[in-house]
């Protein structure tokens, strides 16, 4: 009787299987790093900043978009953003109080919620963090394609630079530090796509019912803010609103899920396929 020869194959890794994997393990949520997020943070703003601000400021381009906008609010019967920018700005306290809610409360809220997220959520972190990012992201392009002036800058509009008129530092694109941000970049505006952001996040992942409130009544108060201070029009609001719609999206594509159904620590998730 012959001998029999047994060969032994090595398995051979699936290449498929391990991209499903690799993809798997990068859909999967883990606990953020409190050292990367902060680094991640501060460079992706400033690189929003850096592009935001090389964007060439086409002035004669934006104040024909700020016309056409206003145009098309009078034929749609919303273009009353003049009406109360003059309204509010004659109760000074009022209008003064909205000029520095305009500077602060983007930055200070947001950064807030990142960081309610990041103690209070881990596993719901990236994946809203990657909706805001996405969001902002892609408001870069309208800043580029639609170069456009804020109403305050509308030659012969008359609307009334709230921050100028009541010598506050309100905004950075108005009095002495109008020369550190691009001043034709108004659509979309990103206090409201931010503003929803926490809200909707705030509104979605409390329990507590005042908070909830207060979630939604944050972007609200700020779409008042933007627009009693001439630094937006309505159809901006809309932009930020588009803009935040494609940053959910894009979460909701890559985890396979909204952020806020995600659980809220960290490795409990097999991720569903989008």
């Amino acid at each position: 009787m012959g001998d029999t020869t047994v060969t032994r194959l090595e398995a051979v890794p699936d290449p498929v299987t391990h991209e499903r994997t690799l993809l798997t393990r990068l859909r999967t949520p883990r606990r953020p790093r409190l050292w990367f997020e902060i680094l991640l943070i501060a460079v992706s703003y400033w690189t929003y900043s850096l592009i935001r601000n090389a964007v060439p400021e086409q002035k004669a381009e934006a104040l024909r978009n700020a016309d056409w906008v206003w145009r098309t609010e009078h034929q749609l019967g919303i273009a009353v953003e003049q009406s109360v920018n003059h309204a509010v700005n004659s109760v000074t306290w009022l209008i003064i109080g909205m000029n520095y809610y305009y500077a602060t409360l983007h930055f200070v809220v947001t950064i807030g919620v990142l960081v309610w997220l990041y103690r209070s959520h881990p596993g719901r972190y990236a994946a809203t963090r990657l909706a805001l990012f996405a969001t902002t992201g892609v408001a870069l392009a309208g800043y580029y394609l639609f170069p456009l002036a804020p109403p305050r800058l509308m030659t012969g509009a008359h609307f009334v630079d709230t921050v100028q008129v009541h010598h506050t530092w309100g905004s950075m694109a108005s009095g002495d530090l109008k020369d550190m941000s691009n001043q034709y970049a108004a659509m979309p505006s990103m206090h409201i796509g931010w503003s929803l952001w926490c809200g909707l996040t705030i509104y979605a992942l409390t329990t507590i019912p005042w908070l909830r409130v207060l979630g939604l009544l944050y972007p609200t108060t700020t779409l008042l803010v933007i627009i009693c201070t001439a630094n937006h029009f309505w159809l901006d609001a809309v932009g930020g609103l588009l803009c935040l719609t494609f940053g959910l999206t894009l979460a909701r594509l890559w985890y396979g899920t909204l952020p806020h159904t995600l659980p809220r620590t960290t490795g409990t998730l097999q991720p569903t396929a989008p």
